[in-house]
């Protein structure tokens, strides 16, 4: 499948990933703050998301597991700053193990979700690699896939439901 939109950079401090996503506002936020991120949200040749939990209210936490192809488990978590459903929520993230270019460092995710022509623009802003690009460009090549496993998991389910 081609993902048309999808795009992720990087200044080596702050990254900036969006994609255009064929399907409604809350469609995409409820993909993002339900259980449902565990169907999509990895893949075969990656990892998968497993043990997702979170508290959606401001203050509130959320963890996940990443679970390697290779059996590892991966831990993260952090707490949610701003909800603004269906259209933006800020989160801390932080891994709980030693990530090779990030370590442990609590860094800020923002989701902003905007209506447009085909259905929505879904726009990630990842802040606070300072000082750690290598990280940052990781990072900002993880967004660009993650991104479009949203999208061809939204619009897989909006042919099949055709």
């Amino acid at each position: 499948m081609i993902h048309f939109g999808v795009r992720s950079m990087t200044n080596g401090e702050t990254i900036m990933a969006s994609a255009e996503i064929e399907a409604p506002v809350d469609r995409i936020f409820a993909a993002l703050v339900t259980r449902e991120i565990e169907q999509w949200w990895g893949s075969a040749d990656t990892y998968r998301m497993a043990d997702w939990s979170a508290d959606l209210r401001v203050g509130g936490r959320w963890t996940v597991v990443a679970r390697t192809t290779d059996g590892r488990d991966l831990p993260a978590g952090g707490e949610f700053l701003e909800i603004e459903a269906p259209r933006r929520i800020v989160q801390t993230r932080a891994y709980a193990w030693d990530h090779p270019t990030l370590g442990r460092r609590q860094t800020t995710v923002a989701w902003l979700l905007a209506p447009s022509a085909n259905g929505t623009r879904l726009t990630v802003c990842h802040g606070g690699f300072a000082g750690l690009s290598d990280a940052a460009a990781e990072h900002a090549e993880g967004w660009g896939r993650v991104l479009a496993w949203l999208q061809a998991h939204v619009e897989a389910g909006r042919l099949a439901a055709a």
